[in-house]
């Protein structure tokens, strides 16, 4: 999972991969903490192909705002630089996976 430094790095991960991740944190999230290896690994086990990024938004707080990211853990999915799924603090990677499935297999098939 890339660290993201700034709103430009964001963006370029955007432009430059078909299938984006972001996942927003707090540094003081003991839920994200939890979370995001699972995210992770879900992931890259069931979606190769997607981009995972990371983004700490106390510290990029322009980022978050640009993206509405209010509270954490957030979970943003990018197909072809557009938001397609947003989940935001209790969410199963059950459901997450689910959700991700068939944009996925349609931009990858």
């Amino acid at each position: 999972m890339k660290n993201i430094q700034s709103i430009q790095d964001f963006e370029q991960q955007l432009s430059e991969n078909d299938a984006v991740l972001a996942y927003f944190s707090t540094e003081n999230c003991s839920v994200c903490q939890v979370l995001k290896p699972k995210v992770a690994e879900m992931a890259a086990a069931s979606f190769p192909k997607m981009k995972m990024v990371f983004a700490e938004s106390d510290k990029l707080p322009e980022l978050a705002a640009q993206n509405r990211v209010f509270t954490a853990p957030t979970v943003i999915v990018f197909f072809a630089g557009r938001e397609t799924i947003r989940k935001s603090r209790a969410f199963g990677v059950d459901e997450l996976k689910a959700e991700i499935l068939r944009p996925y297999s349609l931009l990858f098939g």
